[in-house]
């Protein structure tokens, strides 16, 4: 009985780790994308630049997403990693830290 719970708190680690990571990356994605399209969109038409600048803003979204997803990628990776290693004990005493 005590194993099958061991199991299901591991388990239940796993899917809250993967369920930030989610949430992480889609507004890693959103937020850049919706305030550079928005901003690039006003200076359009106050400057009369119309697309161009609402481009440069979907482009510059991109990079910028690209580079924090692949930072957070490795974050993430390592944390993964760490779950499998760590015994029970240490992550009550992690948690206590905190």
């Amino acid at each position: 009985m005590r194993s099958c719970m061991a199991l299901e708190s591991k388990d239940r680690q796993y899917i809250v780790l993967s369920l930030r990571i989610i949430a992480d990356f889609g507004a890693t994605i959103a937020v850049p994308i919706v305030v550079l399209a928005f901003i690039g969109k006003y200076l359009d038409t106050k400057w009369g630049t119309k697309p161009w600048l609402l481009i440069t803003g979907f482009i510059l979204a991109f990079v910028l997403s690209a580079f924090m997803i692949k930072r957070k990628a490795t974050q993430y990776g390592k944390e993964y990693q760490s779950l499998g290693t760590k015994s029970d004990t240490q992550k009550i005493q992690d948690k206590k830290e905190l």
